[in-house]
C-alpha cells in the first residue's frame, strides 16, 4: 500500500527584483539572468507502506524542497501529492517553536501543530523531556537553546507522536554522539512497528544503514532511484568525479616535499579491490630537500566524512629521513576490511610530528563485493562446532 506519492511535481521560487532587495545593483545583474528558479522539476515518486526512503544530494538539489512540500509548509507550483495517513516531520532546527515560550509550552504547542490531543502530549510529556536531554532548560525559553537543544527537544516530540510517516531533515547533523544513536535507535523502533521514514542526510552510511531504499536529486529532479547502496555509489561517483593529484594545491606550496600520485590495485593484476582480500597502495613522491622523521600517511574516509583507516609509514620509533629525490611506497596490505563502496583518500607528510604536505580529497578507493561483509567492517575468521550434550 502507497503512504506517499508525488506525481510530476515542481515548485518554483521568484527571484528578487530591483525593489525587493537593498542590494540593488547586484539585484539588477541577478534578475537580468533569471527571474525565476525551479527548485523542483517534474518529480514523481512513491514510498509505501513500511518503507524508509533516503534522499540524497549536493546542496541546493532540491531535498529540503520536497520535505516542506509534504509536510505543508510549501506548496508545489505544479503537480499532484498524495498523503495517506499521521505525519510528523523535523524539517528545519526551530521549525514549530516560539522563542519566547518555554521548552514545556513548546512541547504542547509543537504537538498540537503536529496533530497530538493535549491529553495524549501530557500523557507522553516526561518520556519527551527524558528523551531530548534538556530537562533542567525545560522552564527557559527556548529562544536561550542552543542549535542542539532545539534539533534534541525537536525530534523528541516528533517521535513521540507514532506517526505512520516520519520525515526527517539532517535530524543527526546537529547534536552529539550519544544523541545521534538515540536518534537511530528510535528511527529503528519506528521502522519494526512499519512506520514510513522519509530521511534526509549528508550522512551517507546512516542513510545507507537506516533506508531500503534512496533517491538521488540533483538540480531538483531525480538522477536515481533504487536501493540505497547502488544510488549512494552514483553519488559518490559524481561527487569524486575528476578528483585526482593537481599540481601546486595550497596544502603543498612551500613544502620541502609534493605527493606525485596515488594508486589503489589488487596483487593479482585480473582481480579488482574487494572487501576481505589483499591491496597495494601505491604512493609517489618528490622531494627538493631533507625531511627529518618524516611520516606518510594516507587517510581513508567513510562516505559520511569519518575517518575509517590511516595507511603510514609511522612506527614505534618515530619517521625516517627523507632525502631529496623522487620516490614510491608501496603498502601492503594483507586483507582490506571494509565493506563495498566509494571511500574518500587524504595525503599527509608530517616531519617531527608537524604538517608539511596536506592534499585532501584527492583520489578515491572503490571497494567491490568480495568476503560477506555486515555492517562496517570484514573481520575474517574461521569457526568450529562442538557438540556439548551429554552423552548416555
Amino acid at each position: 500500500m502507497i503512504d506517499l506519492k508525488f506525481d510530476g511535481v515542481s515548485k518554483k521560487y521568484k527571484i528578487r527584483t530591483n525593489g525587493d532587495s537593498p542590494k540593488r545593483w547586484y539585484a539588477r545583474r541577478f534578475a537580468k539572468r533569471s527571474g525565476q528558479m525551479w527548485a523542483l522539476r517534474d518529480v514523481s515518486f512513491r514510498v509505501n507502506e513500511g518503507e524508509a526512503l533516503g534522499i540524497v544530494g549536493h546542496n541546493g538539489a532540491g531535498k529540503t524542497t520536497i520535505l516542506k512540500i509534504l509536510a505543508g509548509i510549501t506548496t508545489p507550483t505544479t503537480g499532484e501529492i498524495t498523503i495517506r495517513g499521521r505525519l510528523a516531520a523535523l524539517v528545519e532546527v526551530s521549525s514549530g517553536f516560539h522563542p519566547e515560550l518555554t521548552g514545556i509550552e513548546n512541547v504542547y504547542l509543537h504537538g498540537a501543530m503536529l496533530g497530538m490531543r493535549r491529553s495524549e502530549i501530557r500523557k507522553k510529556l516526561e518520556s519527551i523531556i527524558e528523551f531530548s536531554g534538556v530537562g533542567r532548560y525545560i522552564e527557559v525559553p527556548v529562544k536561550r537553546y542552543s542549535s542542539g537543544m532545539y534539533v534534541r527537544l525537536g525530534f523528541a516530540i516528533a517521535a513521540h507522536l507514532d506517526p505512520d510517516i516520519l520525515l526527517l531533515d539532517e535530524v543527526l547533523a546537529v547534536g552529539d554522539a550519544a544523541f545521534q544513536a538515540k536518534c537511530l535507535e528510535r528511527i529503528a523502533e519506528l521502522r519494526k512497528q512499519n512506520r514510513t521514514i522519509v530521511f534526509i542526510s549528508h550522512d551517507l552510511a546512516a542513510v545507507h544503514r537506516l533506508c531500503d531504499r534512496a533517491l538521488l536529486l540533483s538540480h531538483g529532479s531525480i538522477l536515481s532511484d533504487g536501493p540505497a547502496r547502488q544510488v549512494i555509489d552514483e553519488y559518490q561517483q559524481l561527487t569524486f568525479a575528476d578528483q585526482g593529484i593537481n599540481a601546486d594545491q595550497d596544502g603543498e606550496r612551500g613544502s620541502p616535499a609534493q605527493f606525485t600520485g596515488i594508486s589503489f590495485s589488487s596483487p593479482d593484476p585480473l582481480e579488482t579491490i574487494r572487501t576481505g582480500y589483499p591491496m597495494v597502495a601505491r604512493l609517489s613522491y618528490k622531494a627538493s630537500k631533507n625531511v627529518p622523521d618524516a611520516v606518510f600517511r594516507v587517510s581513508i574516509y567513510w562516505p559520511s566524512g569519518y575517518l575509517c583507516a590511516q595507511l603510514t609509514t609511522e612506527t614505534t620509533s618515530g619517521g625516517f629521513m627523507l632525502e631529496p629525490g623522487s620516490g614510491v611506497i608501496d603498502f601492503q596490505c594483507p586483507m582490506v576490511p571494509v565493506v563495498p563502496g566509494l571511500y574518500r583518500i587524504d595525503l599527509t607528510l608530517e616531519s617531527k610530528g608537524q604538517e608539511v604536505a596536506l592534499r585532501q580529497r584527492c583520489a578515491t578507493l572503490r571497494v567491490e563485493p568480495g568476503k560477506i561483509a555486515y555492517g562496517d567492517f570484514h573481520i575474517d575468521n574461521t569457526w568450529t562446532i562442538t557438540d556439548t550434550a551429554s552423552t548416555r
